[in-house]
């Protein structure tokens, strides 16, 4: 048994020699000039440089989106297999959006889906030093 283990990994070691061996003989070979290591994408010129710092939030929205686009399966999933699931099923599936709910409602009062940052009160007592007094 262990002899079939073996022959396996020798028959894809070999197989991903002669594919890598293939492509490099077959293989074109480039002239690398300026212009064909410009970053290039859908037709337009790069201006300025290519690597720039995005803020946080749009790794946070990208991640809530994959999230809560995977619960939307669990539902279709549900809904496809109604009849099947009876009542049980629909409780345990009102349970289930609640929670999702309940996670959306926590995510918006903590202010992770707010694009702009919030604006700053001053302390009160920088409020009134800084108004003259009435006389």
């Amino acid at each position: 048994m262990l002899w079939s283990l073996a022959f396996y990994i020798a028959l894809v070691l070999g197989l991903c020699a002669v594919m890598l061996g293939l492509s490099w003989i077959l293989g074109e070979r480039t002239q690398y000039t300026k212009a064909t290591l410009d970053p290039y994408e859908s037709g337009i010129v790069h201006v300025g440089l290519a690597r720039f710092r995005m803020p946080a939030k749009f790794y946070l929205v990208a991640v809530f989106f994959v999230i809560f686009d995977l619960e939307a399966v669990f539902i279709y999933a549900w809904a496809v297999s109604a009849r099947e699931a009876g009542w049980a099923g629909y409780i345990e599936m009102l349970v289930f959006v609640g929670i999702l709910i309940a996670a959306l409602g926590y995510l918006w009062a903590l202010g992770a889906l707010d694009w702009a940052p919030k604006p700053r009160k001053l302390p009160a007592s920088a409020t009134t030093a800084a108004t003259p007094a009435k006389a």
